[in-house]
Order: C-alpha cells, then sequence, then structure tokens
C-alpha cells in the first residue's frame, strides 16, 4: 500500500490549509496510508477553517508502527507560535523540520512520496537555513549532487539545467558535462518515473535566436549543440530558439523540455497550468512532488486556499511510486 507524507511547510502560509483540505479528498482506508507532518498546535488551528474529513491520531514523535490507513497519522512538531501573512525564524525552523522528517519517513518506504508545501526563503534565512529551496535541501539530505528541478502537467512538463541563480551566472554555470547529465537525469526520470518510453526531449538555447550562429551570443555553438551531438540520441533534439519553440507549439511534439534557467520555461509552464502545475525534485532515491506555487501569506488563514495543485502533486506522487515499482527502480 502506498503511503503518502504531506509537510505543513511555512505555517504562516498556506501550507497547513491546502495540506488538510488535499487529504480531506484522498483519505481512502482501502487505497493509501495519509503522514502529515505538522505542530498538532497548527494542525487544530488550521483544522477550525479548513474542515478536515478524515479520522486522525496525533502522535508525539516518528513512530512506523503506528501507520495504519485507517486514520490520517500527526506527527507533531510540538507546540509553536503561529503567525498568519509573514514568515518568521520559528516558521522557518519549523518547515526545516518538516522537511527532514519527512526525508527519515520515505527513507524506510519504498512505497512512500513526500508531498511538500510550500516554503519560503525569508523564513529560512531567518531561521539560519541555508539552502534557497526544498529541491536543494532534499538533494542535500541525500547527498546527491545528482538532480533536477522538473515540472509536471498532463499539457507540458520540462526541466532547469540551473535552478535558482541570477540570470548573470547562468553562462558561467553551463558546460557540456552539466547539459548532459541534465538530459541523462530527465530521460531516467521520463522513463523510470513517468512510464514514458525513448522520449523525445527539445532542449532550449540559452540566447536570443539561440544565438544566431554566434552573433549574439556563443552559447548554443560552444556549449549546448556539443552537448547535445555528444550524446548521439536521434530523440534529444536542440537548441531551439526559445520564443519559437513556445509560440508555435512545438512543445506538444516533445515528451520533455530542457530549459537553461528558471524562467525560461516557467513563464510558459505556468501559463498553461497556473494551478495544476507540480514541481518534482527528479534524479532522488526518495520522490518528492510539490504544489507549483508559493506560500500565499495574503490569504492565509482565511480559508479560501485552493488545494487543486497540491492535489495534483499527490496524485502525480502516486503515479511516480507506481511506475518505480513496474521498473523496479528503488
Amino acid at each position: 500500500m502506498k503511503t503518502l507524507i504531506f509537510t505543513c511547510g511555512d505555517i504562516n502560509g498556506i501550507g497547513p490549509e491546502i495540506s488538510i483540505k488535499a487529504i480531506s479528498k484522498l483519505f481512502n482506508p482501502a487505497k493509501r496510508k495519509i503522514v502529515f507532518i505538522c505542530p498538532a498546535n497548527v494542525f487544530e488551528k488550521t483544522a477550525s477553517i479548513a474542515n478536515p474529513k478524515f479520522p486522525f491520531k496525533i502522535f508525539k514523535r516518528e513512530n512506523n508502527d503506528s501507520l495504519s490507513s485507517s486514520f490520517v497519522s500527526i506527527y507533531d512538531l510540538g507546540k509553536t507560535k503561529l503567525d498568519f501573512g509573514r514568515p518568521t525564524k520559528i516558521s522557518g525552523k519549523v518547515s526545516s523540520e518538516a522537511i527532514e522528517h519527512s526525508y527519515q519517513l520515505a527513507c524506510k518506504d519504498n512505497s512512500s512520496a513526500i508531498i511538500t508545501s510550500p516554503t519560503s526563503k525569508k523564513s529560512f534565512e531567518l531561521a539560519g537555513i541555508k539552502f534557497p529551496g526544498q529541491t536543494e535541501y532534499y538533494a542535500s539530505l541525500s547527498n546527491s549532487h545528482r538532480f533536477m528541478m522538473l515540472f509536471l502537467s498532463k499539457k507540458m512538463i520540462c526541466g532547469l539545467a540551473t535552478i535558482h541563480i541570477p540570470h548573470k551566472t547562468v553562462s558561467e554555470i553551463l558546460s557540456k558535462q552539466l547539459i548532459k547529465q541534465k538530459i541523462d537525469i530527465l530521460g531516467e526520470a521520463l522513463q523510470n518515473d513517468l512510464g514514458k518510453g525513448n522520449p523525445r526531449i527539445a532542449v532550449l538555447g540559452l540566447n536570443p535566436h539561440s544565438g544566431e550562429e554566434g552573433r549574439i551570443g556563443r552559447e548554443e555553438i560552444e556549449v549546448i549543440n556539443p552537448a547535445i551531438r555528444e550524446l548521439k540520441n536521434r530523440n534529444i533534439l536542440g537548441a531551439f530558439v526559445p520564443d519559437a519553440f513556445f509560440g508555435t507549439k512545438q512543445f506538444k511534439d516533445f515528451d520533455a523540455i530542457l530549459g537553461m534557467y528558471h524562467d525560461q520555461v516557467l513563464v510558459p509552464f505556468k501559463m498553461l497550468n497556473f494551478e495544476r502545475g507540480v514541481n518534482y525534485t527528479a534524479g532522488l532515491k526518495v520522490i518528492r512532488t510539490s504544489p507549483d506555487h508559493g506560500t500565499a501569506y495574503d490569504i492565509a488563514g482565511f480559508g479560501i486556499a485552493r488545494p487543486t495543485s497540491m492535489l495534483e502533486a499527490a496524485v502525480w506522487a502516486e503515479k511516480i511510486i507506481s511506475n518505480r515499482s513496474k521498473n523496479h527502480v528503488s
């Protein structure tokens, strides 16, 4: 039986609310076990506005033997101060503890997946946490430098060669080795996690007009195209001119896209999937998905947050569990 492990994320945002609302729709003792990692007082406060529709038990510490599909296991991170609508040192510390606890649980169960609620870079900073995001945090816990931020939807799947870095440093970081590694991770994820055999992958250029034969930049000539050629795979094509690629809807002809930097693929992805997009950390042993939106401090505590993307994250997580099981990936 699959186990879904939800984290509270930044408790001052909408994470606890959308988790409770998503769990209410997902709770089914015949299909899955569910764990929610959250301070008990935060769960109780949020329950008063989110109206959970599932039985639950609160546990003071991790206890795998207590997991059951007949109720939702609430793992209490300890009483904490709740301050809706703003990042704090406390909310950063709690979100970090939830991440670490979820990783420990997932490592003990090959049929599990983590669904993380949104966190805040500001609250991470206030708490002294040295990660720019949850993707890098889980990669560090996994002791892995081989990972990718991948975005999932029915309309488009896209990965990033670079993640949370300033635009001015993207060109400095790009290399043939990096491009080939990211294409390999993307291909493995498509086949083993998403069930797409012999996938077609489109690689985007970095510069306007993909450099226009070196007139507007040489990264395509010196890095991106040589990396594609060295892989000798006819299903990996590029480097495509980014604006024309999306404008002519060429993305529909491919199983996935590799972009060079964050907004290059996130702008079109979010235009197509703003409430249904899912963030997936590919390349790790543990399965971790997340809604593709932020903490939404402006509506936290009002009971109006919609769990659509959180539900999509859970659906994709279960697909990945099933596909890995079929492909004997552990």
